[in-house]
């Protein structure tokens, strides 16, 4: 046998082996992992995956950032529960749930957050609550579903004025992202995306370490930011999380919602704002607060916090504020709907 030919069948052994590696541990962590909620359809073979805790009203339905999952709310919605009915999920193309065969923006995947919350008999009316690009959504749901929503709290939502089309020069930025997602889904096919986020979330880091630094700077922020962000998050759930990023379908998601920023700016910039709906802001204090006209662009009755302690994550970094703020919000809700009785 040549010495190509062996070079050739030992690289088809290592990619099977990678493959047989991938498609094994992904139905184990699906076993292991899903458990705690359920899937919803909504129409043309999707499913949404759902949790839910706790009972009572006003339901609160929490909504993730642009390329995060349920887990993000893990702990707030432990607490939350205590006091309410509560529901997070993952959005089409991301943890749990089905691909999505629409574009990523808010309108599109409000109208599948309905249909989900109609067929799950999760029962209005809702505090909205959603942290970055999950902001734009919760308002788009507010302004499409008015008469579901008693109340909505915005954690950091993202700020079109900084993205394309409005900003011209983070269109760089949106094409870096989707090329990387699409590189990383053969990795992750490979099962080469597995071995690095194990050895991230659920071992000494080392094997992640190498390859961070085999990636140059990049490689090594990329690292630096996942590890300071999923730090903040509780332990138990991290081998969920390394789950999530060794899909090859994560990383297909995470590109279609990244392509599709430019397409929810425009929507957004268009939608009208939220009507007599009580609006909660909560704004970092390592960011500069929003103006009283892009607070009047979100709603008519719309109170910012600043959120001293906090960068981006603030629902990680300050997770009492934000329990408290949905707290006020249940409360008021609930005041106002006995008011309504009497």
């Amino acid at each position: 046998m040549s010495a190509s030919l062996i070079v050739l069948s030992s690289i088809a052994a290592i990619l099977a082996a990678g493959f047989l590696y991938q498609s094994l541990g992904s139905r184990r962590d699906r076993l292991r992992y899903t458990g705690a909620g359920r899937w919803v359809q909504i129409g043309h073979g999707q499913k949404l995956y759902v949790v839910e805790k706790g009972s009572g009203d006003p339901a609160v339905l929490f909504e993730a950032g642009i390329a995060a999952t349920n887990l993000n709310w893990c702990h707030i919605q432990e607490e939350v529960a205590r006091f309410t009915a509560t529901a997070s999920y993952d959005r089409c193309g991301l943890g749990w749930s089905s691909p999505c065969r629409s574009l990523r923006t808010p309108g599109n995947i409000s109208v599948e957050l309905h249909t989900m919350l109609e067929t799950a008999g999760i029962k209005p009316p809702y505090i909205l609550v959603g942290h970055s690009f999950g902001g734009l959504v919760m308002r788009r749901y507010a302004s499409m579903y008015p008469e579901d929503v008693a109340g909505v709290v915005l954690v950091d939502p993202m700020r079109c004025e900084e993205w394309p089309p409005l900003n011209p020069e983070k269109q760089p930025m949106i094409e870096r992202g989707k090329k990387l997602s699409a590189y990383a889904v053969p990795i992750a096919r490979f099962g080469l995306a597995r071995l690095a986020v194990t050895s991230l979330l659920c071992r000494s880091g080392r094997l992640s370490g190498h390859l961070a630094n085999a990636g140059g700077i990049g490689g090594r922020h990329v690292l630096k930011r996942v590890t300071e962000e999923v730090g903040k998050m509780p332990r138990e759930i991290w081998p969920i999380v390394a789950a999530h990023w060794s899909r090859p379908g994560y990383y297909t998601g995470m590109q279609r919602h990244v392509e599709a920023v430019p397409d929810t700016v425009s929507e957004m910039q268009c939608a009208d704002p939220i009507r007599d709906i009580p609006i909660l802001v909560l704004t970092p204090g390592k960011s500069t607060p929003l103006s009283g006209p892009c607070l009047a662009k979100i709603g008519n009755n719309v109170r910012q916090v600043i959120a001293e302690e906090s960068a981006h994550w603030v629902h990680l970094d300050e997770p009492e504020l934000v329990i408290e703020s949905i707290h006020e919000m249940v409360v008021a809700a609930t005041r106002e709907t006995l008011q309504a009785m009497a």
